[in-house]
């Protein structure tokens, strides 16, 4: 939707006329008046979480919803158009993440992007003796800290949900975590 400053003598095709003689609505030189206003705000904000390649598009799209919204309900004024529009770029944000979540990216990664591991024998020796430390320092960690920080690191699994599955209080998978990271950094520190 082309969002118009109502200048011009004949409005878009999209936005109505409040005669029939080529003079915009009052809603539309509401619309106008809103998006310039609001639009650096709302573009600041879909920049801020995450979406600034989408930025544009977005505020467009709020904007869009905004109007779809007042022609359904032609009646209905919006007290506060700002806290409106600002709940419209939530949603848009929240439809956004749930069709990420159900619609994931390809991971696949064509092999001739992969760099081979072996392809530098100093490199290749110096991350196995690493690995082969950092082993024998979590072999040093008790069995219940070795399990909650493989859980944890390795695994993603949550504190509540470590704590859950293992008979533990959160702050004790805490307390088990930050002992297992400061014997892994100190480990780390001698490499």
């Amino acid at each position: 939707m082309a969002v118009t400053t109502c200048e011009s003598s004949s409005p878009p095709d999209d936005v109505g006329t409040a005669s029939g003689v080529g003079k915009c609505t009052i809603d539309s030189v509401r619309l106008a008046e809103l998006h310039r206003v609001h639009c650096g705000r709302l573009y600041r904000y879909f920049a801020r979480h995450g979406a600034r390649q989408d930025a544009d598009d977005l505020v467009q799209e709020s904007f869009a919803r905004f109007a779809g919204m007042q022609a359904t309900n032609p009646g209905k004024q919006v007290d506060r158009p700002e806290a409106y529009l600002t709940t419209i770029a939530v949603n848009l944000l929240r439809d956004r993440a749930k069709a990420a979540a159900r619609h994931p990216t390809a991971s696949h990664i064509p092999i001739d992007e992969v760099a081979l591991f072996g392809s530098d024998a100093i490199a290749a020796l110096e991350a196995r003796d690493q690995l082969e430390r950092l082993q024998a320092s979590l072999a040093r960690l008790s069995p219940k800290s070795r399990l909650v920080f493989l859980a944890h690191r390795r695994d993603g699994i949550s504190y509540k949900e470590i704590a859950r599955q293992e008979g533990l209080s959160e702050k004790g998978v805490e307390k088990r975590m930050s002992k297992a990271i400061a014997h892994v950094s100190r480990a780390r520190a001698a490499f």
